[in-house]
């Protein structure tokens, strides 16, 4: 993972924070939790500490809903993202996978028949 990456997933705003960045009340964060749409980290006091990323899922979920979908519709549309990216994931392994076993030391010879020459 790449240093921006890294950065964007650490968990280091506390609620009061996301509040004044997202224009969502305490309430709202919490049941888009609820809806599993985010997943804020915790800390020792279990206080919970979100991430750019998390921000970023936040304000887009306000898009969303300003476009008239309901949360259902965006609990969806998250379900298919992840489903697409788990598909992708699997074709890259797959891929890989076999440039791999077609080359160098693991390259796979073709079998040779067994028949003799009569």
């Amino acid at each position: 993972m790449a240093g921006r990456e890294i950065r964007r997933t650490f968990a280091v705003f506390p609620m009061g924070s996301v509040m004044k960045l997202t224009n969502f009340s305490a309430r709202q964060i919490r049941y888009y939790e609820e809806q599993q749409l985010i997943t804020p980290d915790r800390n020792e006091g279990n206080h919970r500490l979100f991430s750019l990323d998390d921000i970023d899922r936040l304000l887009e979920i306000r898009d969303y809903l300003d476009e008239g979908y309901s949360i259902a519709e965006v609990r969806d549309i998250y379900k298919r993202r992840k489903d697409a990216h788990r598909t992708e994931d699997a074709k890259a392994r797959r891929l890989l996978r076999d440039e791999i076993l077609n080359s160098g030391p693991f390259r796979q010879q073709p079998h040779k028949s067994n028949t003799f020459n009569k």
